[in-house]
């Protein structure tokens, strides 16, 4: 049986004709495309609209895709794993449980990750489609395959995984190894396909975490053994889309491991950060200067050892969220108070008159939010620079550990927090001791992070603020109430929509969008419109019988989406 690090493609006849070869197959897949009129992942629908070939194909593909992923999870019998616990031959480990058998493994599969294997088979389904379109004589086709291997113009995105056999199962999943923080900014022609490959890698790895990709690149968090991080770094380095942009000293590392995480998110996004903007409207290409550690540590000094900050023509600007700020940040720095980097843009266009003819000095966790939100400050062209961090906090914190970044590290994970230096510059919710280990509130309808002391929490003092409190002991003690949506003193006084945009119906029964960029609205009548709706004056001198909605949205594209479902729900009703 090869090795998990071989690659093979079979042609269909083969495939139908023996399972044991099914089981032992790894593909490797070219990018090609697939006519948008054919439907990948309805089979119901592909049994009604498309002829028997096309079905056939569709079984082909499934059943290529079951066995991939059957294969990824299997785990050879090595000297650690002797034949009393794992049986003869292999085995086989999926979601933490162990299988010994192949109806077993076959029968949790099925039905536990039917959406991993639909992925899989649209995927196979594209070769095929493309296999179709250049030759009439299948059998041919996958000879061909077999013997050179896919082509493509473009770079390969393949499912090749690293060869894992020359490590210990114990090695491979101990609880001893690291976390992992990395980004690359780059085009991604099919962030799809890159989804399957980076979920096949983590499952094939056992590593945990969340990535999150889109057209303009790649964002990772994740956590597994030494030995599994360091095989993926190599796998993510050595793939063409990354191989020469990315580098080791990009990835971040701090110790821990996949238990840092409850599990493994890989999916596809708009955004690889969740700014709220189309990345075609800001691009990361318009990004701000990188500064290097030492350079950033020298500006920071020399703001610092100025006598009057506050006349300074330098911001230094945190650009993450208060809650990450209120336990570590940079000395002298401006921390806005937003509770998601989707609220930055507005942040920023409500505070225009500050940055004018500034110097802004931007820093963030691992550098990933101030390549959006330094693109962003640079659109408004009031500043006379935008500078960021390079490697963010976690870089600043590898070379100047008692440098000018007082307190902790703010992580996204089950760690919450990194600790370079002893300062604690938070206090306790309730009673001001100093405190800065953050506890989730204890209610259960609320999901929010509550800075409370040993002292308070055995007093009972265990939620965000007094009203959480008491609404939760009312929870605990009505077992059959439902979870109610976060609401107390501590959302109350937070933001909770950005964005809205005023449909106004004229005469002729048209509605006419009014965008956050507009002041006035032309039409039956003038609408005033200040942006943020917490501080909003919306007054609308239209005639009563000219009707008009308010939609309204936590960030740009969602308003976006939100107006052209209305406009487009209205044109189909007529």
């Amino acid at each position: 049986m090869p090795s998990s690090g071989a690659v093979a493609m079979i042609s269909s006849s083969e495939l139908l004709a023996g399972e044991d070869e099914v089981e032992s197959c790894v593909l490797k897949f070219p990018e090609l495309d697939l006519k948008e009129s054919v439907p990948l992942t309805s089979k119901p629908r592909l049994k009604v609209e498309l002829d028997a070939s096309v079905r056939k194909k569709y079984a082909f593909a499934k059943k290529k895709a079951f066995a991939l992923f059957v294969k990824m999870k299997e785990v050879p019998a090595t000297a650690n794993c002797p034949s009393t616990i794992c049986g003869e031959g292999a085995w086989w480990k999926c979601c933490r449980q162990m299988f010994k058998d192949l109806s077993s493994i076959h029968r949790h599969i099925a039905t536990q990750h039917v959406s991993d294997i639909r992925q899989q088979t649209g995927l196979i389904l594209k070769q095929l489609a493309a296999e179709a379109s250049t030759s009439s004589n299948p059998a041919s086709v996958d000879k061909a395959i077999r013997l050179n291997g896919p082509t493509c113009n473009s770079p390969e995105i393949s499912v090749r995984l690293p060869d894992t056999s020359h490590i210990s199962f114990d090695e491979l999943t101990s609880d001893m190894g690291e976390v992992l923080l990395y980004y690359c900014y780059c085009e991604v022609k099919d962030p799809e396909r890159l989804c399957i490959w980076q979920k096949a890698l983590c499952q094939h790895l056992h590593i945990t975490g969340k990535v999150r990709i889109a057209s303009e690149g790649i964002n990772g968090t994740v956590g597994g053994s030494k030995a599994a991080t360091c095989l993926y770094i190599e796998a993510v380095l050595s793939h063409p889309l990354f191989k020469n942009i990315l580098c080791r000293e990009d990835f971040k590392s701090s110790a821990g491991g996949a238990h840092c995480f409850p599990g493994l998110r890989v999916d596809v996004f708009e955004e690889i950060v969740p700014m709220g903007i189309d990345p075609n409207k800001v691009s990361y290409k318009e990004t701000g200067i990188h500064m290097s550690p030492q350079e950033f540590h020298k500006e920071v000094e020399k703001y610092l050892s100025q006598a009057n900050q506050a006349q300074s023509d330098t911001i230094l600007l945190d650009c993450r969220n208060f809650y990450e700020s209120r336990i570590g940040r940079f000395q002298g720095s401006l921390a806005p108070d937003i509770r998601k980097f989707s609220y930055f843009p507005n942040y920023v266009d409500k505070n225009l008159e500050l940055f004018k003819n500034k110097r802004v000095l931007m820093y963030c966790t691992g550098g990933i939010r101030c390549e959006r939100g330094s693109a962003y400050l640079r659109t408004k062209a009031m500043c006379t620079a935008v500078y960021q961090l390079k490697g963010g906090i976690h870089k600043y914190l590898e070379e100047f550990p008692d440098g000018f970044y007082r307190g902790k590290l703010f992580v996204f994970d089950e760690r919450y927090a990194l600790s370079s230096n002893k300062d604690v510059i938070s206090a306790c919710r309730y009673c001001g001791a100093l405190w800065d280990q953050y506890r989730l509130c204890s209610s259960q309808h609320c999901r929010q992070l509550v800075l409370t002391c040993l002292s308070c929490r055995e007093k009972g003092f265990t939620a965000c603020c007094s009203v959480c409190q008491e609404k939760g002991l009312q929870l605990a003690s009505r077992s059959s109430s439902p979870v109610l949506k976060e609401e107390c003193e501590c959302t109350d006084r937070r933001q909770q929509w950005s964005f809205f945009c005023l449909l106004q119906c004229d005469t002729s029964h048209e509605w006419l969008p009014t965008t956050r960029e507009n002041e006035k609205c032309k039409g039956a009548g003038k609408v005033y419109i200040l942006l943020p709706i917490i501080e909003a004056c919306l007054r609308v001198p239209f005639p009563p019988h000219i009707p008009c909605i308010l939609v309204l949205a936590r960030n740009q594209r969602q308003m976006e989406t939100t107006t052209y479902l209305f406009l487009g729900l209205w044109a189909a009703c007529g």
